[in-house]
């Protein structure tokens, strides 16, 4: 197949989604879709070879992929699990069910999702309680259903879709929960998920605050552990990504277990267990939009070393974005950190090889000028999404990101030896400890003194939806009109992955002191490059 019917193909799937996520197109109207593209098809296969049809294989392709957009959104509803609690909203009732997802611990108390029957709930409750994944549980306490609200920047956030896209329907505040069984669940994931929270109870033992909540989040994305304070200084210098998992962190991962395989090991051997370790690690630290994202490309990445073939990473995003899609329609609209990780990362593949000459005068060292350059690519094509979402944006992120992003593989590296270490050494680890608190101290300093300036974030107080379709449209011109002046290359040789080099600029997601923005806090956006 074709570029332009690959990419026809998969963006008429996502705009099918888009359509029926806003409006009720029932199953005649898709059935005429497809009938219509099915024919269109049919006639152009037939006609192929007398005249020219590429004008009308895209229609019909596009029709096509528009119905079965259209109808997976459908079959999404469809299987919906019918919504046997809804009587019982606005009452204090007990329940049974099964916690699914590892618990989060906060600042205001301890989220967690519970299967209850077939549906889920997002419970709140006091974080002395101690649970963990796979726990039968007894809760009590009044079921609501999520509204949307208004977030501190005035832009409203829709809560129920937000969480429709994570599987849940209800939530639950202030509960009290009581654990009743310890051995359920999935025994793999109760196994990864109890080696992390082993680990990271080592670091504590090493490192001081605020310096290993950073560390933590650097390698496991645990960003709440910064606490409110550094999580907004964080924000505010626009470094906010560098403690939510995305591609540079699954990236750093292979290369991790690719370098320390290879002195015995065959390419094909490594990228297999580069694989194993991608599924892990993703199951590990929680299956956010970003990080499935990132690890489909890094997962095709290592098919193509094992067959020997070129990377398109281009396609490879595309496919990535579709098979999502394909699974959980939700994220196309509700799902914030979907969004922004997708135009991130394609603003560094787009982007990114057409600005270049904005940082020519910019050192090479320390990989400066890279850091700078995918800054710029991926802050102007997240840009139009973060005025409309969130209101907001940071100016200084582009200096704060050439600042922290090279040191940011030593501080997780450091901090990753530390915790291996302290399991066998208490001693040795606390030599290596300090390396890494001076690196991690080194960060925080940077994003308190950005922070710090007045003029740090910008705030817009109207951004209309239509100005984001213009915009990007504006850009879709724009990059069209470059690319037929110059295009680069678009596949990546993974012959020698040892020259590897990974960047990643991310931006937050919405964020309000109500206390359900606290259980919405979304994936944040993340970008990676090879």
């Amino acid at each position: 197949m074709s570029g332009v019917f690959f990419y026809t193909l998969l963006l008429s799937f996502a705009s099918g989604i888009f359509l029926r996520s806003f409006f009720i197109l029932d199953f005649v109207v898709m059935a005429w879709i497809l009938l219509v593209g099915c024919c269109l098809l049919l006639w152009a296969l037939r006609k192929r070879m007398f005249v020219p049809a590429t004008g009308v294989f895209v229609c019909s392709i596009s029709l096509i992929g528009l119905a079965l957009g259209i109808g997976r959104y459908d079959m999404s509803i469809a299987l919906t699990p019918a919504p046997l609690l809804i009587t019982e909203v606005g009452t204090v009732s007990t329940y049974t069910g099964q916690i699914v997802q590892e618990p989060e611990v906060t600042t205001n108390g301890t989220n967690v999702v519970i299967q209850i029957g077939e549906e889920r709930v997002l419970v709140k409750t006091d974080r002395q309680v101690v649970m963990s994944y796979g726990d039968s549980v007894s809760i009590t306490g009044k079921i609501t259903v999520p509204e949307s609200f208004i977030t501190d920047l005035g832009r409203e956030f829709d809560y129920p879709g937000y969480l429709r896209a994570k599987g849940i329907a209800y939530t639950m505040s202030f509960a009290q929960v009581t654990v009743t069984d310890h051995i359920t669940g999935n025994s793999l994931l109760r196994f990864l998920f109890a080696i992390k929270a082993h680990f990271i109870e080592v670091l504590k033992e090493i490192l001081p605050e605020p310096q290993v909540g950073l560390g933590e989040g650097l390698l496991l994305g645990v960003n709440h552990v910064l606490g409110s304070e550094l999580e907004t200084i964080f924000r505010r210098a626009g470094i906010i990504h560098i403690v939510v998992l995305s591609g540079y962190n699954i990236f750093l991962v292979v290369q991790f277990v690719l370098l320390v395989l290879g002195g015995f090991l065959s390419l094909r051997t490594r990228a297999v267990v580069g694989i194993v370790t991608i599924i892990g690690f993703a199951l590990m630290v929680g299956l956010g939009a970003s990080v499935i994202r990132a690890s489909i490309m890094a997962a095709l990445g290592l098919i193509a070393v094992l067959f020997g073939r070129t990377y398109a990473v281009t396609r490879a995003l595309f496919l990535a974005g579709a098979g999502m899609l394909m699974v959980n329609p939700y994220l196309l609209v509700h799902d914030i950190g979907f969004q922004l990780s997708f135009m991130a990362t394609l603003g560094l593949l787009l982007v990114a090889p057409r600005v270049k000459w904005l940082v020519t005068l910019v050192p090479t060292r320390f990989g400066l000028q890279e850091f700078l350059l995918a800054t710029i690519a991926t802050q102007i094509a997240v840009l139009p999404l973060l005025l409309y979402t969130m209101g907001q944006f940071s100016i200084i992120a582009f200096v704060a990101n050439m600042l922290v992003l090279p040191i940011v593989s030593i501080a997780m590296l450091l901090t990753f030896l530390t915790g291996i270490v302290a399991l066998f050494s208490t001693g040795l680890a606390l030599l290596l400890s300090y390396g890494a608190y001076l690196v991690l101290a080194y960060i925080i300093n940077v994003a308190t003194k950005c922070a710090a300036l007045p003029f740090a974030v910008v705030s817009i107080p109207f951004f209309p939806w239509y100005a984001v379709f213009i915009s990007y449209a504006l850009m879709g011109l724009w990059l069209y009109v470059r690319t037929s002046v110059s295009a680069p290359a678009s596949t990546i040789d993974f012959s020698a992955l040892s020259d590897w080099t990974i960047v990643e600029v991310t931006d937050d997601g919405p964020h309000t002191k109500n206390e359900r923005a606290d259980n919405a806090r979304s994936v944040l956006v993340d970008s990676d490059g090879v």
